[in-house]
């Protein structure tokens, strides 16, 4: 179901007839996450740092340290997610790396490690305006884990927000979408904060 084809991945959504383009973020490409992300960063100034550091420096931060902040993953030459696209235009984003690179995923007390082994981790999805509601969330997470997969990933767990599933406050995906594509949940702290996983084998 999963596949990673070269430099990027070519998958067909049925519901909008779209054929969606997956390329992981390089320095070449951050002018497109601009044009994805706007002046906002995305949500609320985040930059896709919310999981990467520590809450403090997080919010100290603000909407141009955080894009600092990412700017220098990027220039540093570590992916830190994809950038799809139609055509050529950016449309949506990503962030899925290994667990580790996610420093509060390890402080959170609902969704700490549950075991040693070494998951990459989805934590967050943007998709632009114009292309929400069309259907093309499962093609993302398909690409997302093909993208793993290719760099060794063994599994690939995702943390939805049942109490946020709707509207760009779903940025840590949809679990119903999820659970339809594979994912199985493997621990529940709390009734809203799911740990799902996908097991990629070998």
């Amino acid at each position: 179901m999963f596949e990673w084809l070269g430099k990027y991945a070519v998958l067909q959504d049925q519901a909008s007839e779209l054929t969606i383009q997956a390329h992981p973020l390089t320095p070449a490409r951050w002018n497109d996450l601009l044009t994805v992300f706007g002046p906002q960063g995305a949500y609320s100034g985040c930059w896709c740092m919310y999981w990467r550091i520590g809450r403090k420096e997080f919010a100290a931060n603000g909407n141009s340290g955080n894009r600092d902040a990412l700017c220098r993953i990027v220039t540093n030459r570590t992916v830190p997610g994809l950038l799809y696209y139609v055509g050529e235009t950016p449309i949506a984003w990503c962030s899925v790396a290994p667990r580790g690179d996610y420093a509060s995923l390890a402080r959170s007390p609902l969704l700490r490690a549950v075991d040693d082994r070494d998951v990459w981790s989805i934590v967050c999805f943007y998709v632009v305006r114009s292309y929400r509601h069309r259907g093309i969330f499962a093609e993302l997470v398909r690409q997302a884990v093909g993208y793993a997969r290719s760099a060794g990933a063994v599994a690939v767990e995702a943390y939805p927000d049942l109490s946020a599933q709707t509207g760009a406050a779903a940025f840590m995906g949809i679990d119903a979408v999820y659970r339809k594509l594979g994912f199985r949940e493997i621990a529940k702290r709390k009734p809203h904060r799911p740990i799902l996983r996908y097991e990629v084998g070998p």
